[in-house]
């Protein structure tokens, strides 16, 4: 079983896919198969009834609508895997109806919520200033929390005022930053050999010296939340989606919002265009009802 495992996701690198996808195949097939395992039932001959006790298992555990979503993905692909190389002769998933996932509207910060948070760095600190400029290049950049921790200092040009960063399938793009982005960059690069102990490329670095953790970013933005009485319910892509929404309402168009996220379809951008609208009626309806 292992090694049909392992040959799976050795075919997965082939085709360049992101270590966090990866990361999440590999998981949802080990844990499918563990599952299966315990009910003494051989990997190569189950039967859809198999996954439809291993969704509900998923079901009882509280996950996510969309984590289940995600799990029978896996689980098809490995098997369509299995029946293209002649494994096994039909794919039990095939017919598995996936549920639908309900899009939830992510939370986003109005411009003053995040002018609050992007002040609260303590500048006097090496910590402060690296924070700073963290935040001030997310929120100025759009890119996903994984982005921005594998930029380079190969990838920024102060001069020219851009980042290149890479997407999924390592799919690169060039993303324009402002100047308060490039203040807080260049002050940061003045104190960042003394974090770069290890003389390492990232741009952004622990107070170990080393690469910064996707929790480690989360600890941050939450601290600095907190710190800015910021009392919305966020995450670690709370200034990605905040920033997509501020271009939407300040004239931006959606094809160029777009381009800036990474989004190879239309309709993951056109969720922010959906907030932009009601964020425009709320405030028209403000600023004209007598009574509002």
């Amino acid at each position: 079983m292992d090694e049909l495992i392992n040959n799976y996701l050795e075919f997965l690198r082939k085709k360049k896919l992101s270590k966090n996808t990866l990361d999440a195949y590999a998981r949802d097939i080990k844990r499918f198969c563990q599952f299966v395992v315990k009910r003494d039932e051989d990997i190569l001959s189950i039967e859809e009834i198999t996954v439809m006790a291993y969704v509900q298992e998923l079901q009882k555990s509280k996950k996510a609508n969309s984590s289940i979503v995600r799990n029978i993905v896996s689980i098809r692909n490995f098997y369509r895997y299995l029946n293209r190389k002649g494994i096994i002769e039909d794919n039990p998933v095939i017919n598995y109806e996936i549920p639908k996932i309900k899009r939830n509207i992510p939370q986003i910060l109005s411009i003053e919520e995040v002018d609050k948070l992007l002040e609260a760095p303590d500048l006097t600190t090496q910590k402060g200033i690296r924070d700073k400029s963290m935040l001030e290049v997310m929120y100025a950049t759009g890119v996903k929390v994984s982005e921005l921790l594998n930029i380079t200092i190969f990838d920024v040009s102060l001069k020219l005022c851009y980042i290149k960063c890479k997407g999924s399938k390592n799919k690169e793009r060039v993303i324009p930053i402002g100047s308060y982005a490039i203040q807080c960059l260049s002050e940061y690069l003045k104190i960042r050999p003394d974090l770069n102990i290890y003389n390492l490329d990232y741009l952004f670095l622990n107070l170990k010296s080393t690469k910064m953790t996707r929790q480690g970013f989360w600890k941050i933005v939450k601290y600095y939340a907190k710190l800015a009485g910021i009392n919305k319910t966020i995450n670690s892509y709370t200034l990605r989606h905040s920033f997509a929404v501020h271009l939407l309402q300040n004239g931006a168009d959606i094809k160029s919002v777009q381009e800036l996220l990474g989004h190879s379809d239309m309709a993951a951008t056109q969720i922010y265009s959906t907030i932009s609208k009601k964020s425009k009626i709320a405030e028209v309806y403000k600023k004209a009802h007598p009574r509002a």
